[in-house]
């Protein structure tokens, strides 16, 4: 009973960045975070290489959906399966060389079954090869500038310099969430059928259980080989709060849902979402020489929000940047950042744009606009 009363004293009066064991005593490597800022409020050996299994395909999913978005592919197209990816072992969906399955089948069969095959597939598929779709890989990892992973296949079986660490997956994690949530729509589902309405129908059955028990659970990646053990990447939302949990290392899936589960609790028990600006809120106003619009309207992009120990609550100034813009300027066009300072630190930033399309002024406009100016003695 002491122990307790210590342990909940401890998580409501102490810092929520928490360093140490207590909540991940079995795993290897561990992070929790906050997916809109990225704000770290667990870790332990956040850096240290391992295999991380099939948690390497949440690259994978990155670049299929910048593919999506890019209109270079879409969830109809057809793919024909290749000999090489039919004969992929693990998990798979049990393709058959010669095979026609949609790039939507093969996502979910990505995202629900973390299958080997259906990975290899839409590799193929987006890059002629393997091999060159593990170098697009590498190169998105290089993007997010993460210096402790490396690729050497898009599936994640264990083969020697394939690695990442808990914080790096983290990071991978957010940027699905945060820059792609379409991929919730796919990792959200526990159970569904491909070829539903043929002879060769396959069950296909999500390998992460919390989606279905932990309140708030919708994604994202288990993982499991032997170099690996159990791995899983959570992410859970209640309200506007959405953390992601990342364990490496554990020595069953019991176990790794577990501690995984732990740490989001003290994440929700502990933190809380404020925001303290709305999108589109007018938080500046400027003139640009020669705009169609004398005075422009500076507005955020999305709400402004900072994360807080439920305990407190905090005050903040405010530092607006603006770029040298030019025109026109689109509404949804980046003009400079928002930042929520609180004793000489940027807590939160925020993206600025302006309020609607702006365009210079026509010729004819210019001169009646710079008669006036001389006639009512501007200059």
């Amino acid at each position: 009973m002491k122990k307790r009363l210590l342990f909940l004293f401890l998580l409501f009066f102490i810092p929520f960045h928490v360093f140490g064991m207590e909540f991940l005593p079995n795993g290897e490597s561990g992070i929790l975070i906050e997916a809109n800022s990225g704000k770290i409020l667990f870790e332990k050996e956040k850096d240290k290489r391992l295999s991380v299994a099939s948690m390497t395909k949440m690259v994978l999913q990155i670049i299929v959906l910048e593919e999506i978005d890019a209109g270079n592919i879409s969830w109809d197209d057809e793919v024909i399966v290749s000999r090489n990816a039919s004969s992929m072992g693990g998990s798979q969906i049990y393709l058959e060389e010669g095979e026609k399955i949609s790039v939507l089948d093969l996502m979910k069969g990505i995202s629900v079954a973390s299958g080997n095959d259906a990975s290899v597939a839409m590799a193929e598929y987006i890059s002629g090869s393997e091999e060159e779709f593990v170098k697009r890989m590498n190169h998105t990892v290089q993007k997010l500038k993460l210096k402790n992973t490396h690729f050497v296949n898009c599936t994640g079986l264990d083969e020697e310099d394939h690695y990442s660490s808990s914080y790096d997956m983290a990071m991978i994690a957010r940027e699905l969430v945060t820059h792609h949530p379409k991929i919730l729509e796919f990792s959200s589902i526990y159970e569904d059928y491909l070829r539903e309405n043929t002879d060769n129908k396959f069950w296909l059955v999500n390998t992460n259980k919390l989606i279905r028990f932990y309140e708030g659970a919708d994604g994202l990646k288990t993982g499991h080989t032997d170099d690996a053990g159990y791995c899983l990447a959570a992410t859970a939302k209640r309200g506007d709060l959405r953390l992601i949990a990342i364990v490496l290392g554990e020595k069953d899936s019991k176990q790794r849902n577990q501690e995984v589960m732990d740490l989001l609790d003290y994440g929700f028990q502990s933190v809380r979402m404020r925001c303290l600006l709305s999108k589109n809120m007018v938080v500046d106003k400027i003139k640009i020489e020669k705009a169609d619009t004398k005075e422009i309207d500076i507005i955020l992009k999305n709400n402004l929000c900072v994360i807080e120990d439920k305990q407190t609550q905090g005050s903040y100034d405010y530092k607006i940047d603006l770029k040298n813009v030019s025109l026109p300027l689109n509404k949804g066009d980046s003009v400079g950042m928002i930042h929520a300072v609180s004793n000489n630190q940027i807590i939160s930033s925020g993206a600025l744009t302006v309020s609607k399309n702006i365009s210079k002024i026509s010729y004819f406009n210019f001169l009646k606009d710079t008669l006036l100016n001389f006639v009512y003695g501007v200059f």
